[in-house]
């Protein structure tokens, strides 16, 4: 920083204060008791005023004397804050008070020194983008203070060593003028470092100020004097390759890393006067010392430094540079090389004044300096060596210059704005170009530099004329595509692109120059530029890493081709360029080239592959029909792409090619085309007529299909295709043609009923098929559905069709014999069981009841008796014992109410029937405890009265004989069930009874008791014998059901051939079981009260019953068999 004396001008009177009108064209100063008004632009007095009697102290400042804590207060405008709320006042006692604008005092300041320290000036910074208001205070106590607006000390207070009498603030708070009785104004940061003195004066300093937003400043003097001074703020900066430092705020270093933007701030508190860079260190020179950083790492990224070492001594010089071990000072003509400790190593005196130095380089501790003068020569020098090399003298005077990489070229810009390029070695002039005022060589390209001026960057590659483009600013350094530079006070890094160099190259065919070029930053359309002019010239290896950073593929692998084939010994030139040609699209070139070099049918591939056939024609060799068919299959092919399929169909068929043919008349639906292209296709043709058949299957032409099937011989598929269809007739047929395909057609038919909700119809279907396994799964899944949606009835059915599918499975398979047997017996009993309790459910569930009260007792009954062991799924004990209290009840069978009712109390009774049931309880309690003697079931054999309450469940407590239960009342029928004697088979027994023979006198047949050793556990059975007493009595059965047994175990009525044959049949009823079942024979003892056995369930019925529920169902209620089926 330098002061320069604009004007100046002496008044007669001390100059007390002085302000500058906003815009800064005019300075009104207050001197003695008259007002002067100047132009700022050359000091001319524009006029005197005068108007006041006394002297004028100030214009915006004025001076108070009042009985206000003793003590005389200064304020002006400057002694508001920014946002004008508060005011400071400081008072010749040393304390300041900060006011409200009300006059509130809000903050008072006492400082240390007191009223030895008076107050004389204080001033806010006008800055507003700092975070706090900042007061600074200038007292005859010799210090300068700063506090916030809380009263809170900034820092430490700044010896002065003179009285001041003002204090300002720069418009934008940067610096701080101070003037007082040491005769100077001195420039201070806004923190309060010293940087310098503005103008020495003959008297003590009493105002000076800042011209707004600029860099003048104005002084009064006692003495009157008025003085005017330019301040020159200098750039110090330094640069090297990507780093460029540069001071900020006068005392603080901002280093930039001018590639990726980093900043790293250095702070200090003294003037910055000098800075160095160089590779990984950095000299910052101040008045009293110079201090040496350097980087934490060797990463070229890395942004922090720390103090290396520190040279505690003060140097003049005009120009530093720093090396790795060593610092080089300039001082007019001589150049000093200092160690980082301080010590003189070398000394270098030159023949005129220095006018640029720079570093280029070299090991560490032997660096080379780039030196050049004003009277035009440019030596290097070694800071080793204490010699000086001359490279070259020239005969004007040196402003900047810089070598080329490999240090062949050296570019150099004089007095007159040239720029001069030498050839070090020959110290040859290359060329030179005008109107330069920086020049710089591209780090990483020999033959490229760079240099500004006029307005203008210009970049000149090699010989090649210049390449300019608007830039302001100068040339500080070239790295790649990166330019640096410098404009006013901020260096930039501006991208270039190196396209218009790169093309000087291309022209000349000088393609690996051409890429060097490229490689520093060249738009993607300029790389491929670059790699097709390479192609084009055959250059293959800089073609391939063009295209290697465009990523373009396709013309890789051309490449790639190209340098196989060459390996392999081919080196037709003409051949390669002929591919590039095909590639880049310049097809009649390409075809030109290939019949040259004697390859037509490249050209006639190319342009099969381009369907340009009209061309392709032109190459074909006469009469070849391979070469013609395989024109005509390529014309199909695009045929088919442009969306032509008729003429692919036609051109496809014309040349053999039946599959895609058919293909495309598929996909399109022509069935007309298929059905003409299946019935001329030989038998031979089988996978072609079966894509026929496919695609009438898809177009929904079935009839077509089976007749390509036919023709293919195809049964197999026939079959399917007729499942496929669901024409389940055809299946039939064909099935019962060839029964090998009977799974593939009656399996398919049992899924599709049973997706279709036909699961009976199913499950048949599985049954015919001989899917056991599935149809008894069908089966399962239908009784498990029908229990959970409470159709009882329907389970009951279904279980009735388990067991008979069990029975069928016994009876096929003799492993499952036994299990499935069990099954059987087991499924029986769960169908009576859901069939009982179907009516039980309607019963409790629905408002009216179709039953007299006697069926429901007699259901009831039957199902409690039943459910001794386990209660099946969906079953309700509740609703069991509920119907069966209430029929009780209402037919005089108290005990047992009593007793369901008892039962109920132990179950959990749903809210519906806790009513009844409680009242029923109470109400049972006033009942006789017995049951109606009407009631009591009786045994047929025994002629026992059975208890209605029967432990054993549904069998006589003396005889064990089991009841025989009407299944539509559930009345015990009059039948007794007999047994054959061994030896006897069923159709014998039958045959015997069909005879009817006359009976015997009475002492023919007799009952008789005999021990079997045929039975296990010496069982006891009764048969009718020849040798037996004589009994007086017509038949054996009557005679014998009067007679009480003895023990526990059930005895079966064995009947001989002899009492078989004493039989009538109208009398026996027989249950006709498939095998492996024995049938069952039951004799009725009332035979003028008919009872009729369903012919496929074996349920027993009275006829009217039987007859009554035929008419209203056309079906047996239990196997739903319906009438007009046969007995089978």
């Amino acid at each position: 920083m330098r002061a320069a004396l604009t004007w100046r001008d002496q008044a007669e009177h001390c100059i007390y204060d002085l302000a500058f009108r906003p815009d800064g064209a005019q300075l009104i100063i207050a001197a003695g008791n008259r007002l002067l008004v100047y132009d700022t632009s050359d000091g001319t007095l524009i006029q005197p005023l005068k108007g006041h009697k006394d002297t004028l102290v100030n214009f915006d400042d004025f001076e108070v004397r009042t009985e206000f804590s003793d003590s005389i207060i200064f304020y002006s405008e400057d002694c508001w804050t920014n946002d004008g709320q508060y005011l400071a006042l400081g008072m010749f006692n040393g304390i300041v008070s900060i006011r409200n604008k009300n006059g509130e005092e809000k903050v008072k300041i006492e400082r240390t020194g007191g009223v030895s320290s008076p107050i004389w000036s204080i001033c806010w910074n006008p800055s507003r983008d700092e975070r706090n208001d900042t007061l600074a205070v200038a007292d005859w106590g010799q210090k300068l203070s700063f506090y916030q607006l809380s009263g809170k000390q900034i820092g430490k207070d700044r010896v002065l060593n003179f009285d001041p009498c003002c204090v300002s603030y720069f418009t934008k708070g940067e610096y701080i003028l101070l003037g007082g009785s040491d005769k100077q104004v001195s420039l201070f940061t806004k923190d309060g470092v010293r940087l310098g003195t503005i103008g020495e004066q003959s008297s003590w300093v009493w105002t000076c100020k800042a011209k707004p937003d600029s860099n003048y400043v104005a002084v009064g003097c006692q003495d009157g004097t008025i003085s005017f001074y330019q301040l020159i703020f200098s750039t110090v900066h330094g640069l090297y390759k990507d780093r460029y430092a540069y001071r900020d705020s006068m005392t603080d270093v901002i280093v930039q890393h001018l590639i990726t933007e980093q900043k790293v701030r250095i702070k200090g508190r003294e003037l910055v006067k000098k800075i160095a860079i160089y590779k990984n260190r950095l000299a910052i020179q101040m008045p009293e010392k110079i201090l040496i950083y350097e980087l934490y790492s060797d990463d070229s990224s890395d942004m922090y430094y720390r103090v290396k070492e520190k040279i505690v001594k003060k140097f003049e010089c005009n120009l530093l540079v720093v090396c790795s071990d060593h610092i080089i000072l300039c001082q007019e003509k001589r150049l000093q090389c200092l160690s980082f400790s301080g010590v003189k190593e070398r000394e270098w005196l030159m023949e005129s004044l220095i006018r640029y130095i720079k570093v280029i380089g070299g090991p560490p501790g032997r660096e080379g300096l780039l030196v050049g003068l004003k009277n035009g020569q440019i030596l290097k020098i070694f800071v080793d060596n204490v010699f000086a090399i001359v490279l070259l003298k020239q005969s004007t005077a040196v402003r900047c210059l810089d070598m080329s990489a490999s240090r062949n070229k050296l570019a150099v810009v004089d007095e007159n704005d040239t720029c001069l390029v030498y050839d070090i070695h020959t110290k040859e002039l290359l060329f030179q170009e005008p109107n330069a005022n920086s020049v710089a060589w591209n780090t990483q390209c020999e033959d490229m530099l760079c240099f500004s001026g006029g307005g203008y960057l210009n970049i000149k590659a090699s010989n090649f004329p210049v390449h300019q483009q608007k830039l302001q600013g100068f040339v500080v350094g070239y790295n790649g595509s990166k330019i640096f530079c410098l404009h006013v006070f901020s260096m930039s890094a501006v991208e270039v692109p190196q396209s218009a160099p790169m093309y000087q190259y291309l022209e000349r065919k000088m393609f690996k120059e051409a890429y060097q070029i490229a490689c520093l930053g060249v738009t993607d359309a300029d790389w491929k530029e670059l790699a097709m002019e390479a192609l084009e010239g055959l250059e293959f290896e800089t073609a391939k890493k063009a295209f290697t950073r465009i990523r373009d593929l396709r013309y890789l692998e051309l490449i790639s081709s190209i340098e196989e084939r060459k390996k392999h010994g081919e080196n037709v030139n003409e051949l390669f360029l002929a591919d590039v040609y095909a590639y880049q699209g310049k097809f009649h070139e390409a075809a030109k080239l290939y019949k040259k070099s004697g390859h037509e049918n490249l050209a006639l591939d190319m342009y099969s592959d381009l369907r340009m056939f009209d061309y392709a024609k032109d190459f074909l060799r006469s009469g070849d029909p391979k070469d013609t068919k395989m024109l005509i299959k390529k014309q199909a092919d695009w045929a088919k792409n442009i969306n032509e399929p008729k003429a692919a169909v036609e051109m496809y068929l014309s040349a053999g090619e039946h599959m895609k043919a058919i293909e495309i008349s598929g996909d399109h639906g022509w069935v007309d085309t298929l059905i003409e292209v299946a019935r001329k296709l030989g038998k031979a043709e089988r996978e072609a007529l079966l894509k026929c058949a496919f695609y009438f299957k898809k177009l929904d032409n079935p009839g077509y299909a089976a007749e390509t099937y036919m023709k293919v011989g195809d049964l197999k598929a026939l079959v399917h295709l007729y499942v496929e269809t669901l024409r389940w007739e055809e299946a039939f047929a064909l099935s019962e043609k060839h029964p090998e395909f009977k799974d593939d057609v009656y399996v398919p038919y049992a899924q599709w009923l049973a997706e279709n909700d036909r699961f009976e119809e199913a499950q048949k279907a599985f049954h015919k098929a001989g899917r056991q396994s599935e149809a008894v799964r069908v089966l399962e899944q239908l009784t498990h559905n029908a229990v959970v949606e409470s159709r009882f009835n329907d389970a009951a059915y279904y279980y009735w069709m388990l067991s008979m599918q069990c029975l069928d499975i016994a009876q096929e398979n003799e492993q499952q014999k036994t299990e499935m047997l069990q099954k059987f017996h087991h499924f029986q009993h769960l169908a009576e069981v859901y069939h009982v309790y179907h009516y039980i459910q309607r019963y409790t569930e629905e408002p009216f009841s179709f039953h007299l009260p006697e069926t429901l007792f007699n259901i009831s009954r039957f199902l409690l008796h039943s459910l001794t062991k386990e209660t099946p799924l969906g079953i309700s004990k509740v609703n069991t014992l509920f119907a069966l209290a209430k029929q009780s009840k209402a037919l005089g069978a108290y005990k047992l109410a009593r007793h369901a009712y008892d039962k109920l109390q132990g179950l959990q009774i749903p809210a519906r029937f806790q009513k009844s049931i409680e009242l029923g309880s109470l109400t049972i309690r006033s009942k006789p405890f017995h049951d109606s003697e009407e009631l009591v079931p009786l045994c047929y054999r025994c002629s026992t009265n059975n208890p209605l309450l029967n432990n054993l469940g549904n069998v006589c407590i003396n005889c064990r004989q089991p009841f025989v239960f009407s299944a539509s009342s559930y009345e015990v029928l009059h039948l007794v069930e007999f047994c054959l004697e061994d030896g006897i088979t069923d159709e014998e027994a039958v045959a015997l009874i069909d005879l009817e023979a006359p009976r015997l006198n009475k002492r023919e047949n007799k009952w008789q008791e005999m021990m079997s050793d045929k039975m296990s556990l010496d069982a006891q059975s009764l048969r009718l014998d020849d040798d037996a007493d004589i009994i007086e009595d017509d038949d054996p059965f009557t005679a014998k059901l009067s007679f009480e047994q003895g023990g526990s175990e059930f005895v079966p009525v064995v009947v001989n051939r002899a009492v078989l044959q004493s039989l009538s049949r109208r009398d026996v009823l027989i249950k006709r079981w498939p095998k492996p079942l024995r049938w069952q024979y039951y004799r009725s003892l009332l035979p003028d009260a008919s009872i009729t056995m369903c012919p496929s369930c074996f349920q027993m019925f009275h006829t009217e019953d039987y007859e009554l529920l035929v008419l209203q169902y056309n079906c047996c209620p239990f196997c739903r068999r319906r009438i007009d089926e046969s007995n089978q």
